[in-house]
């Protein structure tokens, strides 16, 4: 199964997921085996293969998920068992299958036991889950889907990926010089905590007075906020805030819908606003530059993002 060719309309805040579900072990004696339903963005996923027959296990690795490496098309591509990243113990009552992704750059596979279909969906539809919800999944959960007959959680992949590789993490340049500017004002929206927390520690180290949002309807809440105070206190909303740096997967509005309502602004669209995702690749950065996005990164070059956010402020 080929990743599907279907591209939304950037801005209309849709988005399409794979869904995919894990077999677990009974939860009670005497029990048929629990299935928990799962997602992923699709423009995550480069397609869907039957286990590899051949994956070579690796002699040192930083986390037993890694079942090893398996070639795809001359490229070697990591298996991570989903299941066992989870700490769900899987049964397999059918052959299962592996999603093959590619994000920040890097290609990673993980086994899972099955997928049902690709769902289009508002991102009004996904629910950031509960910091009760979260703090239970160790913050691994970005959002929560609510179908009629059953629950699906969209994973935070990236951590995954993040926490087995560290070398793929958000890390920022100590050798740059970061000149003599002090109080650019910066609101930082991301749904992942892990990726706030991170962003917050490098754009201050880079100077930078950061606020932090985690959907992008709590972003643009804050911007008219501050837009409000602005015209109240007759001065210019970049007294206030200087550039928007927003995640482009987040539940009830995402980054391209975000962009849109600040270009539609007659205050707010001077803002720059720039993309930081782990989804902007040449297939569709095109997305971006439809909704007016005045610059787009891919995640994690946070040393790049910062040296932009100063450029595009100072032009």
């Amino acid at each position: 199964m080929a990743q599907t060719d279907i591209l939304l309309e950037a801005g209309t805040n849709e988005l399409e997921i794979v869904e995919f579900w894990l077999e677990e072990e009974p939860r009670e004696e005497g029990e048929s085996s629990y299935r928990g339903f799962y997602g992923v963005n699709v423009a995550k996923v480069l397609e869907i293969i039957r286990m590899p027959e051949r994956v070579t296990k690796l002699p040192q690795v930083a986390h037993p998920a890694i079942m090893g490496t398996f070639n795809l098309r001359n490229k070697v591509i990591p298996l991570v068992d989903l299941s066992h990243w989870l700490k769900k113990p899987r049964v397999e009552l059918e052959p299962p299958k592996v999603i093959v992704t590619e994000f920040n750059n890097v290609c990673s596979a993980f086994l899972v036991s099955g997928v049902t279909r690709i769902h289009r969906i508002s991102w009004e539809k996904v629910e950031a889950p509960s910091t009760y919800v979260s703090t239970l999944s160790e913050d691994s959960i970005t959002g929560v889907v609510k179908f009629e007959d059953r629950i699906s959680l969209i994973l935070d992949l990236e951590k995954i990926v993040a926490e087995l590789n560290p070398q793929l993490g958000l890390k920022l340049d100590d050798s740059i010089d970061w000149g003599t500017h002090s109080g650019y004002k910066a609101i930082i929206a991301d749904d992942s905590t892990l990726i706030r927390e991170m962003l917050h520690e490098t754009m201050t180290r880079a100077k930078f007075a950061v606020e932090m949002a985690k959907t992008g309807r709590e972003c643009f809440e804050k911007l008219l906020a501050l837009k409000r105070l602005s015209i109240e206190e007759e001065k210019p909303i970049t007294d206030y805030v200087n550039v928007v740096i927003s995640d482009i997967e987040m539940p009830v509005m995402d980054g391209h819908n975000l962009t849109v309502r600040i270009k539609a602004d007659e205050v707010l669209r001077q803002l720059p606003v720039i993309l930081f995702s782990s989804i902007i690749t040449d297939k569709l950065r095109h997305k971006g530059e439809s909704v007016g996005a005045d610059d787009q990164i891919s995640k994690p070059e946070v040393t790049e993002l910062a040296q932009r956010a100063i450029a595009l402020i100072e032009r």
